[in-house]
């Protein structure tokens, strides 16, 4: 994302493994794993059960100086970057926070740096880039750049102790993490690299990156590339034996052929990740003038195709039943008045949003504050947006945390129709593609309104290149209705106050579909996770007369199968927990009805019922909602002013579980979805519920469901929930040409956190105190006259 590119001269780096020499990645063997969980885990050693003990006894000045060997004492930063012929090059390494996304800068080092190790010109050639995003410190190397390097300064985090570490006056350098495809060898590596030195702009100057870390990945396959789609779809339209069967569609202009290059799954042994594999869709478009034809109201069926991605050829082709292609639908397109055929309403007046006093937000690069929330903005290539280090300031208790990190990390679309090609239509859209390598520039189309702050996104492409997406993620105010209100009936005085909320939000597109991803924040502490649902059905092609129980008829020869989307939150929460503190639990709330008899003589009694989760396979829960079941997660050593541990409570939404069967194939990747709720112990390495690598994943129960199996102690620790929601689409003719919005999600609340409602002092609208200087409303009612 776009940041100001700064770095700083390495200091005070923590203790790393002996860089291999140029090109000597290691070879994946059964050390493999430990190897890369020792040298990252230099970086990242939060998920050490030893130091995560030790912090949470409250020694978290021994944690940090286990980490960062003791150094002068803390001084002030430098008001200027140095130079270096011309060419601006941060010296100090606060320059970028430790949470911050990797700049245009940092990735073209990293990059740099990784193909300069290629032991050959022909490996350096053969290397792809499909992910380089910023390894992630520990939270004590966080909360030591909260404290004291970046404002808002909160030495609290890491109180100075006597006897106790010195504070460093640097912080250790920036880590990048790559992963590499190898096109020629069709190997998958991790590396880590060390920036040492970036300079804010490398037209050809030098760099300094070291690597500290590789490792070549057996048997995976890391998410397919735009640029690999692109190139399917060209070999496939000058494949001759697909041109002749289109010539038997009645279809001999190439141009008007769409082919998606879907992941293939795992199905069975042959689609092992010893090939780099895709099994195509296709679709057609007619000879429209409309400028933007909707090609997915003609899928072209009966042709099936296995395209080899690595050496981009076609290795099997079979044109197994000629289906027609659907006759042109006149209602198919979505664009504008006449350019679809049709007209526009005329009735729709301007509605506009004014802010004079500009946005109640501040924003310091990435640092947000806003109502008395803060937060750090993050954005990687599979999450997308990313909230870090999220707070509260609740008043003399002063910043009070709520979560260190909240992202979605994976969702899966898996379609109902066991016909072909349907029945492996299921989608991994995060771990086979990237949400955020998917998400969009809302310069091309944003619903926000009023005063908007955009972040941009730096990426590398296939090859290594850096692009830049601009405006990929927005962040403003909208009004939201009431926030609280009441009427005194005997003097007819009233109080209102509306709500307004913090909208963070990326859109992204894969394929067909769009996806809105939205973190809502609220005055009354609340914190709403959204996604909306919209785009284009994946539909199929019937034959005359032909009908299917397993999806829905849109127009002739046309239906959109069944099918579900699963989305999966990792919220590593922190309920008044500093970064080195590990004092939460979960606690499951069902609401019981009191047994008939002395304690309920008429009937009516119902209560809450606490459950503590204690370790992680009684935390593998699911939605009920005949129980209003809820989750809460509680500080064990925090109380507010009854006595009771303060905590926020994970309210579900609308929800489902899968459909298939328990021996459906697409579950042997995603065996996270046979729940709604997980709840782990942090560990810095448990981030993907199915694995990093799930495309053409033959390993069962990777992820989640295999952590789950160590079934930790989960009664006072970091806790992480994955929070998976659902919505079963029954597709109907409303949803055709374009879908409205569908709307899901979950809320966060605050349950005990507060010693009273934070919302209580949010001044009356601005609208309303003109009205009347700022006075109580009274008003004249019938009743009142009576009185």
């Amino acid at each position: 994302m776009a940041a100001t590119e700064e770095k700083a001269t390495p200091c005070c780096a923590p203790r790393v493994l002996p860089a291999k020499s140029a090109g000597a990645a290691a070879v994946g063997d059964k050390g493999g794993m430990s190897r890369r969980q020792a040298a990252i885990g230099e970086w990242i050693a939060a998920g050490d059960p030893k130091r995560s003990a030790a912090a949470a006894a409250g020694g978290a000045a021994t944690a940090m100086s286990s980490l960062i060997p003791p150094v002068e004492d803390i001084q002030d930063p430098p008001t200027k970057a140095s130079s270096a012929k011309g060419i601006p090059m941060m010296t100090r390494a606060q320059s970028s926070h430790p949470l911050d996304p990797l700049s245009a800068a940092e990735i073209s080092v990293a990059v740099a740096t990784v193909r300069a190790a290629g032991a050959t010109p022909e490996v350096r050639d053969s290397m792809r880039f499909v992910e380089v995003v910023l390894l992630e410190p520990e939270k004590s190397i966080v909360a030591l750049a909260d404290a004291y390097f970046f404002p808002p300064f909160q030495p609290s985090l890491l109180p100075r102790t006597k006897g106790g570490a010195v504070i460093p006056s640097k912080l250790p350098p920036r880590r990048a993490r790559l992963v590499v495809y190898n096109k020629k060898s069709n190997e998958t590596s991790i590396w880590v690299v060390e920036l040492s030195e970036v300079h804010a702009a490398t037209r050809g100057g030098h760099h300094r990156g070291k690597v500290i870390f590789s490792e070549v990945v057996p048997d995976v396959q890391p998410p397919m590339d735009a640029e690999e789609y692109a190139e399917c779809e060209a070999v496939v339209k000058s494949y001759p034996p697909f041109i002749e069967a289109m010539r038997r569609r009645g279809v001999d202009d190439m141009d008007l052929v769409m082919v998606d290059a879907w992941c293939a799954g795992y199905h069975s042994e042959a689609d092992a990740p010893s090939r780099r594999l895709a099994k195509p869709l296709i679709f057609c478009r007619t000879e429209s003038d409309c400028p933007m034809e909707n090609g997915y109201a003609r899928p072209v069926e009966g042709i099936y195709i296995l395209v080899d991605i690595q050496n981009n050829v076609i290795i099997e082709f079979e044109d197994r039943k000629l289906v027609p292609l659907p006759p042109a639908d006149p209602l198919r397109n979505y664009t504008p008045g006449e350019t679809r055929g049709g007209v526009d309403r005329s009735d729709v007046k301007p509605l506009q949003i004014l802010q004079p006093e500009g946005p109640s937000f501040r924003i310091n690069g990435y640092f947000v504050e806003w109502q008395k929330w803060s937060f750090r903005i993050g954005f990687t290539t599979r999450e997308g947006l990313v909230i870090h280090s999220l707070a509260y300031i609740d008043g003399s208790r002063g910043r009070r945390p709520v979560a260190h990190r909240l992202s979605f990390v994976e969702m899966v679309v898996p379609y109902g129709d066991p016909n072909e090609p349907h029945y492996r239509k299921n989608a991994f859209d995060a771990g086979e593609d990237g949400l955020g390598k998917n998400a969009h520039s809302l310069k091309r189309g944003c619903d926000c309104l009023g005063y908007i702050k955009y972040f941009d996104a730096h990426f590398t492409n296939y090859t290594g290149g850096v692009e830049t997406v601009e405006n990929v993620v927005c962040l403003h105010e909208e009004d939201h209705g009431i926030l609280w209100k009441h009427q005194d009936w005997r003097t007819g005085l009233a109080e209102v106050r509306r709500s307004r909320r913090l909208t963070v939000s990326f859109i992204c597109t894969v394929a067909n579909y769009e996806y809105a991803f939205f973190w809502h924040f609220y005055q009354d502490g609340k914190i709403e996770a959204e996604v909306k649902l919209t785009g284009i059905l994946s539909l199929g092609a019937l034959q005359p007369g032909e009908s299917r129980k397993y999806g829905t008829t849109i127009a002739p020869g046309l239906y959109a199968p069944v099918h579900q989307h699963f989305f999966v939150a990792r919220m590593d929460m922190a309920v008044d927990c500093k970064p080195t503190e590990a004092f939460n639990q979960v606690i499951e709330v069902n609401v019981k009805v009191e047994e008939p008899g002395k304690d309920n003589v008429h009937n009516n009694a119902f209560y809450a019922e606490e459950k503590l989760l204690k370790s992680e396979l009684e935390a593998m829960r699911d939605c009920d909602p005949l129980t209003a079941r809820h989750w809460i997660v509680r500080n064990t050593r925090t109380v507010n002013r009854t006595g009771q541990p303060t905590g926020y409570k994970l309210v579900p939404g609308l929800n489902c579980l899968p459909l298939a069967g328990p021996e459906a194939k697409f579950l042997r990747r995603a065996a996270f979805l046979k729940h709604n709720l997980w709840v782990t112990p942090y560990s810095h390495n448990e981030m993907h519920p199915g694995g990093e690598f799930p495309n053409q994943n033959p390993r069962i129960n990777e992820g989640l469901a295999t952590w789950v199996k160590k079934n930790r102690s989960l009664e006072e620790t970091n806790v992480v929930l994955w929070y998976v929601f659902g919505i079963t689409h029954i597709p109907r003719l409303e949803d055709w040409p374009v879908m409205p919005v569908e709307r899901i999600g979950f809320m966060l609340m605050p349950h005990g956190f507060f010693n009273c409602s934070p919302a209580v002092d949010v001044p009356p609208s601005t609208s309303e105190m003109d009205k009347d200087g700022g006075s109580p409303k009274l008003i004249q009612s019938g009743l009142l006259a009576k009185l």
